[in-house]
């Protein structure tokens, strides 16, 4: 029977990742909840046993329940229903798996009703679930906004609501407005207070991802007269207590099981989470980051499964009396494909093991005070998680693009056909790039990285690790295309020209994340040859095509050649 986890050793591996120590002792607390919870690990050996056990469900409960139902759910799609949003029906069954799976409230502390897992096993659980169904991914991985109420709301608040997402009720975040899309300071839904004190939303929200859920995490404006970011605050909605219709459901090009919904609020009563002012500021930072983790994973298990199709076409598909994986077009593109996967994946548990640890001491400062060297290690892991999520986030989306792109282009003619899943993959991976931050606003977050000298830092040292002998030529050409970097770097530094550095933004996050990922897979080569060091090898080369072709582009480029690029003089801006 197909396993989605145990079929794919790959993301096992990442359960032996030297931080994965560290994160368990951290978040279990000297395994406190033993004595307390039948559930819980007595030991790091345990633990991992324990994750082991989940994955191996959640793989399970991919392959023979989600999986089958995708193409019946991308067909139906979810509608509308008296100002109601019910799902495909084949969604149901999904919901109804994973409740009896118990794969709900996950990474919630045992004391609400979770399994208090850390966020590299929930990215892999994402991973599983979003290869079987990317749309359904959306609609299960939101319950991650629980970690936002439970780490800015207040104990009452999470006694009330955590079990509750435990025992596997939904949630959204509802941020976007019609004028205020990647620009939330301009959100203007409204907040304010009765005399006894209770909150109540009024406007419109759209582009609301399992808009129709049961917990809701919005941001409004609650100070009169502002108009900026200061002025917004997060507010917890119960869709139990009504207020809120869904006026419209959109009609999107993929992702179909995942509702997305326009919800006008009328009165509706809510709850602050926190403080008043500090909405966009503080709390929806943390939710995006999360968001933008989560995608990463999605992003991730779609690059698998087009893999999976392509490979599997390739290897029956028969032309001029040959199985076309034997072509050198076929294998190179096939090639590609994995090496993009092995190294986004190596990406991503990096860039997920970096919040694991940060969060963890984040969270142990709620009860207690940090030594001086458990606060400079969450300063470095915190700092190494904001620098990291950009690339993994934007990285990885881009990939699932271009391997579903790929695995069409295997099928020729028949990735073109609507039976086959390779366009469905297509369309579901278009918008990883898009929600939750483009790739462009991943390029702005990643950027002042890149030019104050973080990641050529990181890159150093990761230069420095041991590798096995194998990968010891390949680390000599990486190093190569570090020096190149770095003076592409300083170029566009010494240029002085803020459009120009803009412009040129772009090509150095690429090469910036190439290159951290050509060292990031040939660490893991070296522990497991027998699963990366192909990938390894075929990545190296991609990366030297890449950022030695963007390293002359940014030499031969300078100020004046912006002219040939304007589209248009901008006359005037709101």
């Amino acid at each position: 029977m197909a396993n989605y986890y145990s079929d794919h050793p790959e993301i096992g591996f990442y359960l032996g990742h030297p931080l994965m120590k560290r994160i368990v002792d951290l978040k279990e607390r000297d395994y406190a909840d033993k004595d307390n919870f039948a559930d819980a690990p007595v030991c790091f050996e345990d633990a991992i046993e324990n994750y082991k056990r989940l994955l191996d469900i959640t793989g399970d409960v991919a392959a023979n329940v989600i999986e089958p139902n995708s193409e019946s759910v991308d067909l139906e799609g979810p509608h509308l229903e008296n100002g109601r949003m019910k799902y495909a029906s084949k969604t149901y069954e999904n919901l109804d798996a994973t409740r009896k799976a118990g794969l709900w409230g996950i990474s919630m502390p045992r004391r609400y009703g979770g399994l208090n897992i850390p966020n590299c096993v929930f990215s892999m659980l994402s991973e599983v679930v979003a290869a079987a169904d990317a749309g359904f991914q959306n609609v299960w991985s939101l319950q991650s906004c629980i970690d936002t109420l439970y780490e800015f709301g207040s104990e009452e608040q999470r006694q009330k609501y955590i079990p509750r997402i435990c025992a596997g009720e939904t949630m959204s975040m509802d941020l976007t407005e019609p004028d205020a899309g990647s620009d939330l300071q301009r959100v203007m839904l409204k907040a304010t207070q009765d005399a006894d004190g209770t909150w109540r939303l009024n406007g419109v929200k759209r582009f609301i991802t399992n808009g129709d859920s049961d917990i809701h995490l919005v941001l409004a404006r609650s100070e009169e007269g502002t108009k900026d970011g200061r002025g917004l605050s997060m507010f917890i909605y119960d869709k139990r207590n009504g207020g809120v219709d869904v006026r419209h459901i959109e009609n999107k090009l993929g992702i179909h099981g995942s509702p997305t919904c326009e919800l006008v609020f009328k009165n509706a009563p809510a709850e602050l989470c926190g403080s008043t002012r500090l909405g966009l500021i503080k709390y929806v930072m943390a939710l995006m980051n999360g968001a933008r983790l989560g995608i990463a994973a999605q992003s991730v298990g779609v690059e698998q499964e087009a893999y999976n199709e392509g490979l599997a076409y390739a290897k029956e598909r028969a032309q001029f009396g040959k199985k076309i994986i034997g072509f050198p077009a076929v294998y190179d593109m096939l090639s590609r494909m994995k090496a993009k996967l092995d190294a986004g994946r190596s990406l991503l548990y990096q860039t997920a093991c970096y919040v694991d640890v940060y969060k963890a001491l984040e969270d142990i400062s709620r009860d207690r005070t940090l030594t001086p060297d458990e606060r400079k290690e969450m300063k470095k892991y915190s700092r190494l998680a904001d620098a990291f999520t950009p690339l993994a986030k934007g990285m990885n989306s881009e990939y699932a693009n271009q391997n579903a792109y790929d695995a069409i282009s295997i099928h020729g003619g028949s990735g073109f056909i609507m039976e086959y899943k390779s366009q469905r993959l297509y369309r579901d991976a278009r918008i990883f790039s898009i929600y939750e931050g483009t790739t462009q606003l991943q390029v702005v977050a990643a950027i002042r990285y890149i030019t104050n000298g973080t990641y050529i830092n990181i890159i150093r040292e990761m230069l420095d690790e041991e590798l096995c002998d194998c990968m010891k030529p390949l680390r000599d050409r990486v190093a190569k295309l570090v020096d190149l970097y770095e003076k592409s770097v300083e170029k566009v530094k010494a240029a002085g020209n803020q459009e120009l550095h803009d412009f040129l933004g772009r090509r150095l996050y690429d090469m910036t994340a190439e290159i951290v990922m050509s060292l990031l897979i040939m660490k893991d080569a070296s522990k497991a040859p027998e699963l990366f060091k192909k990938s390894a090898n075929v990545y190296v080369r991609l990366a030297e095509e890449d950022v030695i072709g963007k390293a002359a582009y940014i030499d031969n480029f300078n100020a004046d050649d912006l002219d040939s690029f304007r589209a248009a003089e901008v006359e005037g801006e709101e």
